[in-house]
């Protein structure tokens, strides 16, 4: 087998292509720790597991791409309920249903790992969350998870999340200033855009709203600017506008996020579906995938790039698992959730375009003896994550960036 480049230049290639001046941004959180690596580095990760010969054979099913602990998040959906579920999707391909689950199982022994988990307990966890998929798959029965079917730690963070006012989030990104609203520009998640971009976002949203009979001449829009969120995708063009529900004064916020490849796509060999662009890939999948879809979740171009626009939540509701890591009932509970919903995303999206039905899942899931050599891989890739981390820090440290 041919040795790939060291680990730093393979970051540099993948990475040629972003927003230079967000790209330090980018490399700054990734040095942080190793999950936050982790998470800026799934290119990494797919092109390492594609070459490893003795995985356990799976059926192809669509898979979110990126999943680790920190995509799944709530939001509120297009019917305006809250739900917790995956929520990134920008790597969604099809694939094998194994290539998704061994990264999440690497980023429960990763993520624990950077909390200083025992590493026994995180491996306990990530067997757990196999076992749990496995079970879900074998039902049959893609389930969900909304304030009225949750319970423990995920109950609570739904119920929060659902009696917050749309007006309290926005404080902290909207300032008013005689008579005109505008985002509030921190340089931290919101930058400032030159004013010819701003008038040439400002007109595409304008007229893009105008040509959807869903939102035509029901809102108003106020302000645009630059948005950064995430890791993995900082350096992709991302902006935030701020628009008012006319009828009810109601002001929202929504993100335009870039598509670009899938980062898997040069290294599965599933044939994939002719998309019209790269947005239309992310938004098909994720309307799949997903029990409930976020509002204005759709697909469009500007200057000739794909963009996926969706509803914003202004402020990012994630699990924190600083809090609850030596909470092992919670911590179980939300490990079960995530199992749950990983299983059902992909019952829920089988049988289209040549994704495995769900009778094929099922079995899959009925199967048990691919269970330990996946455990196996996560445990043993997760030590590789931390000797790349240290690599990538080390030249990080010296500028190599």
């Amino acid at each position: 087998m041919e040795n790939l480049p060291n680990i730093p230049d393979r970051i540099k290639e993948f990475n040629r292509d972003r927003l230079p001046e967000f790209l330090a941004l980018k490399y700054k959180l990734m040095a942080a720790n190793a999950f936050r690596f982790f998470r800026g580095t799934c290119h990494i990760f797919y092109e390492d597991l594609a070459r490893v010969s003795d995985l356990p054979k799976s059926p192809p099913s669509w898979i979110c791409g990126d999943l680790h602990l920190e995509n799944f998040g709530s939001y509120k959906g297009d019917n305006r309920l809250v739900y917790f579920d995956l929520n990134d999707f920008d790597e969604a391909i099809l694939a094998p249903v194994l290539w998704e689950i061994a990264r999440m199982a690497t980023s429960i022994m990763v993520g624990f790992d950077s909390l200083n988990v025992d590493a026994a307990e995180a491996r306990d966890a990530a067997a757990f969350f196999l076992k749990t998929y496995s079970d879900t798959l074998a039902s049959g029965k893609a389930r969900y998870i909304e304030p009225e079917t949750a319970k423990g730690i995920v109950w609570t963070f739904l119920e929060t999340v659902a009696n917050r006012k749309q007006k309290d989030l926005l404080k902290s990104r909207v300032t008013l200033k005689k008579g005109i609203c505008r985002l509030i520009i921190d340089d931290i998640r919101l930058f400032k855009i030159d004013k010819d971009l701003k008038k040439h976002l400002l007109s595409f949203l304008n007229e893009w709203l105008g040509n959807n009979k869903k939102y035509k001449n029901g809102f108003k829009i106020h302000d645009v600017a630059f948005r950064m969120a995430g890791t993995g995708s900082v350096g992709v063009r991302r902006y935030a506008f701020l628009i008012e529900k006319t009828e009810e004064g109601k002001f929202l916020l929504l993100d335009m996020k870039e598509a670009v490849r899938s980062s898997i796509a040069p290294f599965t060999t599933v044939a994939q579906p002719s998309w019209n662009s790269e947005a239309e890939r992310v938004v098909t999948v994720q309307h799949r995938m997903q029990n409930v879809s976020p509002a204005f979740l759709s697909s469009s171009l500007f200057d000739n790039r794909a963009y996926v626009l969706k509803e914003l939540q202004p402020i990012a509701d994630k699990i924190n698992f600083d809090a609850i890591k030596n909470r092992l009932k919670d911590l179980k509970r939300v490990i079960q959730d995530m199992a749950l919903l990983t299983a059902s995303s992909q019952l829920r999206s089988s049988g289209r375009q040549q994704s495995a039905i769900a009778d094929d899942l099922m079995a899959f899931g009925q199967s048990i003896d691919w269970q330990s050599r996946l455990l196996d891989y996560a445990m043993g890739y997760a030590s590789q994550v931390k000797k790349d981390y240290e690599e990538f820090a080390a030249a990080y440290h010296m500028n190599y960036f």
